[in-house]
């Protein structure tokens, strides 16, 4: 774990936030935070660590502290990858807010079993909240619905849509497209998509070290699919900054797009940045 780059300012950014209807900070790589006009704060894979080098390098700020964070209403894991469940990154939020972790099952059992949070950070076992494909809750202003999505390299990822008067979010963790999106597309309006986009690298073998083609997320096609399928208003690429010889050039998408009826706009943005629906 490394300390934060941008000390404490992304931090007060949003507790002093008072949108008018949600807002959104990307935190790099796939997390967000996501505020609401009465106040509720909900983070989604919010990962501050470095990766493994050099299997795995981060190539992007670390914006944050987690023992900063006072403003957590519940955080949420798509699946159990270590740069979407992590306790560094994740179980000070829980300790410092007492807010509910949120995950499908096997993302628990890193928390619990692999990294044992409740034994290394000032957090409880009730906070931990198993969820999974057809569930439903209200956090704060925000109802949520868990949805099926299509990750190979999971064991089991979920999504998120996030109603709210204002307009709807989904997340979709490292989803590629999944047959389940069209269905999406019948239940929800999506106001704003967030999807995972990278290129095509090679990554060095966790056991030998050789290097090995490795596509852990959607390619131009891919992703524009996914978002089509979802009848998407807005699309927000994901992830495309984060690991060294992964990282792609997401202003490329626009090319892509052109010729489909969805993703109606396009939306880059880079670590740090707010948007709002």
């Amino acid at each position: 774990m490394t300390s934060s780059d941008w000390g404490d300012w992304l931090p007060r950014a949003v507790a002093a936030a008072e949108p008018d209807t949600v807002a959104l900070w990307y935190l790099g790589c796939n997390g967000f935070a996501i505020k609401g006009r009465d106040g509720t704060v909900l983070w989604i894979d919010p990962y501050v660590g470095t990766g493994d080098p050099p299997r795995t390098v981060r190539m992007i700020p670390v914006p944050f502290d987690p023992a900063d964070i006072e403003n957590a209403d519940a955080v949420f894991a798509t699946h159990e990858h270590t740069d979407h469940v992590h306790g560094p990154s994740q179980a000070p939020i829980l300790a410092n807010t007492g807010a509910e972790f949120i995950a499908p099952d096997d993302s628990l059992s890193v928390a619990r079993e692999t990294e044992g949070w409740t034994e290394t950070w000032d957090v409880d076992d009730e906070q931990f909240l198993e969820v999974t494909e057809g569930d439903e809750l209200r956090i704060g202003e925000f109802d949520i619905s868990v949805v099926e999505t299509r990750d190979a390299d999971a064991t089991h990822p979920v999504g998120y849509v996030i109603d709210h008067p204002t307009g709807t979010v989904f997340h979709a963790g490292d989803s590629k497209p999944s047959p389940s999106f069209s269905s999406l597309a019948d239940t929800h309006d999506i106001d704003l998509g967030i999807l995972a986009f990278g290129s095509v690298g090679r990554i060095p073998d966790k056991e030998t070290g050789e290097p090995n083609r490795t596509k852990w997320y959607s390619n131009e096609s891919e992703i524009v699919e996914a978002a089509s399928a979802l009848e998407l208003d807005r699309l927000v690429p994901t992830h495309w900054d984060m690991w060294k010889g992964l990282t792609a050039d997401p202003t490329a998408l626009h090319a892509h797009a052109r010729s489909f009826d969805h993703p109606d706009r396009l939306t880059i943005v880079e670590i740090g940045d707010r948007i709002d629906l």
